[in-house]
């Protein structure tokens, strides 16, 4: 039986499965598993209402101008500019990795001369062990003090920071980040050490480079 559920499971198709992206039109042909034609009213309803929730209207009106005005013109550093005047950020928090130091900088200059104020928190602030939190003492074999996005997150609250900007948290602090920042954030720079931070270039070559590695020559 839970083989059966497993296996059922696993032939539930999702939006990747789909050949056509109808979705972005009206009157068109959806495939059987599409989630468009298989949405709950109370679903849509719900969706709705938290867009009249707030600053959520006013986030996703600017976002979408920001995306038509700047559409392949802009920078996402424009764009993070644009986006926070539209919605009257003026105090934008970085939290950034020790790593990208250097590009937070440049960063919190360009706010600056902009016309906005830029308040950075690092990811080793305090400057804790891994190991007093029970990470793995060959964790520190890296690098001894542990990132504390949650401890970011809290001092960028504390400075009533407007919006908060993410540039090169490690995967999983990131999420910790999201999860207790007060004020709404992007990010600028997502971190792949491999890649120089351009983690989409492992998906442009999964189909050849990189065909082995991510086992898609199974």
């Amino acid at each position: 039986m839970e083989g059966e559920a497993m296996k059922e499971e696993k032939q539930k198709h999702s939006c990747v499965d789909c050949g056509t992206q109808n979705c972005k039109f009206q009157n068109r042909t959806y495939p059987e598993f599409c989630p468009t034609t298989h949405l709950r009213d109370e679903d849509m309803q719900w969706a709705l209402e938290r867009y009249e929730e707030e600053r959520n209207h006013d986030i996703m009106v600017a976002s979408a101008e920001v995306e038509y005005e700047g559409y392949c013109q802009w920078t996402r550093v424009q764009e993070i500019m644009e986006f926070a005047c539209k919605i009257g950020a003026r105090r934008i928090g970085i939290a950034n990795c020790i790593g990208l130091i250097r590009e937070a900088r440049i960063f919190a200059r360009i706010l600056q001369a902009n016309g906005f104020e830029a308040y950075a928190v690092i990811c080793k602030v305090a400057g804790k062990p891994k190991s007093s939190l029970g990470i793995p003492k060959e964790c520190e074999s890296i690098g001894a003090a542990m990132c504390n996005p949650i401890l970011q997150a809290r001092l960028l609250n504390e400075a009533h920071t407007d919006l908060n900007v993410v540039i090169g948290l490690c995967v999983g602090h990131d999420s910790l980040f999201y999860k207790y920042s007060e004020a709404y954030a992007t990010t600028l720079v997502t971190k792949d050490r491999v890649t120089g931070n351009n983690p989409a270039a492992a998906l442009y070559t999964a189909e050849s480079y990189y065909k082995k590695k991510f086992h898609l020559d199974r």
